[in-house]
């Protein structure tokens, strides 16, 4: 007789599946809430208490621990079927278990002594029981494999290879579980625990990593991650790198915006009435930059929007939706990777470097905008302070930043010296600078950055300010007759 025991938090599609393994020649075991869903349902089943000739006790903490439980998941077909016998012990050969929601309810601001109680622990137990015995037992921990196991034991019963496969998922289940708890505790009391876990699903395989010679995978089953085009090419390695820094510069903006990213850099931002408009605008900026990028738009994409896009080569482009007209005109250029923007996802950002990893976590902090030169910014150079603003935060250090009320002008990143930035961002410039605002994302050491931009033709400057040297750097402003304004928050990106 063919033994499966059903033991789960989320109840969805476990009926269906019951019916099929009863329908298959299984046997059934269940307890607690299942039990109840299964009686409800009128599947007859035994309760795992009468089972084992032990009642669930401690409200229900104490049930499945038990040798009988154990012994028929752990048990190995052929070796140890003596001992099975002389002690009463059923061979299990299906597992489905999922466990107590403990990663849902931490986020829910439950006090400790009541998320204790959704700390699962003979659920764990089963699992890696099974999994550890994968070759005689199937064990099945996410209701989305429910129709793998169905349409197997209709063939006639549940192949290795299937078997192989979700024994990984239930180790990588339970290792995740054990993290979120883990992560949880050691972080009452500090911001970040002494000891970090993370793990992430959904791994697929890239075709190559920053360069041809280097392997790859992406990792992620939500936000920028988790995406896939729904046109064109498999994403790279560099694709998902920049498409993750233009989404993120194009959700600063609640105006219809348009950004541009060449090697982690924006190469143009624009905003404007149109989205037309704003994309042709960025695109302008650096029109050489522009050809192979990647570009992240913040409205939908219509057929003008498109047609435009399709004149040019571009890696790869991302919007909130796309209408059909402008689906028909993208799926024209094969390659072109299509995508829809997803949700941004809230959670600490973690680099890997020798031997560890760096985690960083950034608090939602409202800066201060003070005006601290003689002169404060008109209205419209105040607009292209906070656009220029905008983009610095998301471009590699040192940045200087020069932009109009409606785009960027020139950027300078990436450079040892904040003085060289601002000389590439003046000679990168798409147009005359005369009137334009310029953005530092740190603080200006010494006025030079300040006096390269005014003779550029800068009447304004945004910067964090907390320089040893801002007096002299005031009275340069004052000086050239410069609006500058101090924000207080720097903006390294390293």
């Amino acid at each position: 007789m063919k033994w499966a025991l059903l033991s789960v938090w989320d109840k969805t599609g476990i009926i269906e599946l019951a019916k099929e393994l009863i329908g298959s020649g299984f046997s059934i075991m269940s307890s607690g809430g299942t039990g109840k869903a299964l009686a409800q349902a009128g599947i007859k089943f035994t309760e795992v208490s009468n089972y084992t000739g032990f009642p669930e006790m401690m409200d229900g903490r104490v049930k499945t621990l038990h040798p009988k439980v154990h012994g028929g998941l752990l048990g190995r077909r052929q070796i140890d079927d003596a001992v099975m016998a002389k002690h009463g012990i059923n061979r299990i050969d299906l597992l489905v278990v999922n466990l107590y929601p403990f990663e849902a309810k931490s986020e829910q601001g439950m006090d400790l002594d009541n998320l204790i109680e959704f700390i699962d622990v003979g659920g764990p137990a089963m699992i890696r029981a099974a999994a550890k015995n994968y070759k005689d037992v199937a064990v099945v921990v996410d209701p989305a494999d429910y129709p793998l196991v169905s349409d197997a034991l209709k063939q006639g019963d549940i192949p290795p290879d299937l078997k192989l496969s979700l024994a990984k998922k239930a180790f990588g289940r339970t290792a995740a579980y054990d993290a979120s708890i883990s992560n949880y505790l050691y972080r009452i009391g500090t911001d970040f625990p002494e000891t970090f876990t993370v793990q992430y699903t959904h791994g697929r395989m890239l075709r190559y990593g920053e360069n041809p010679h280097q392997k790859a995978a992406v990792y992620g089953s939500r936000g920028i991650a988790g995406t896939e085009p729904f046109q064109g090419k498999q994403m790279s390695y560099n694709n998902y790198l920049d498409l993750n820094a233009a989404v993120a510069l194009s959700r600063e903006f609640d105006e219809t915006a348009a950004v541009i990213v060449k090697h982690n850099n924006p190469c143009g931002v624009a905003t404007g009435d149109l989205l037309l408009d704003a994309y042709i605008t960025a695109r302008s900026v650096d029109p050489e930059s522009a050809y192979g990028s990647v570009v992240a738009l913040n409205r939908e994409i219509d057929r003008a929007v498109a047609e435009e896009l399709a004149k040019t080569f571009v890696e790869v482009v991302a919007a909130p939706s796309f209408s059909a007209d402008a689906r028909a005109i993208l799926k024209k250029k094969e390659n072109m990777r299509v995508l829809l923007v997803p949700l941004k996802v809230e959670a600490d950002e973690v680099r890997t470097i020798d031997g560890g990893a760096l985690v960083q976590r950034t608090p939602p902090r409202q800066e201060h905008w003070k005006v601290i030169t003689d002169r404060d910014p008109t209205a419209d150079e105040l607009r292209a302070l906070q656009l220029a603003w905008k983009v610095c935060k998301h471009t590699r250090s040192n940045t200087i930043i020069f932009a109009d009320q409606h785009r960027t002008l020139g950027i300078g990143a990436g450079q040892m010296s904040r003085v060289d930035a601002a000389k590439i961002a003046i000679q990168k410039a798409c147009a005359p600078l005369t009137g334009s605002a310029v953005a530092s994302d740190a603080f200006l050491p010494f006025p030079d950055t300040l006096e390269v931009a005014a003779k550029a033709g800068a009447t304004a400057l945004v910067q964090p300010g907390g320089s040893i040297r801002d007096e002299e750097v005031i009275a340069a402003a004052n000086r050239h007759h410069m609006a500058m304004v101090f924000t207080g928050v720097r903006h390294f990106r390293h």
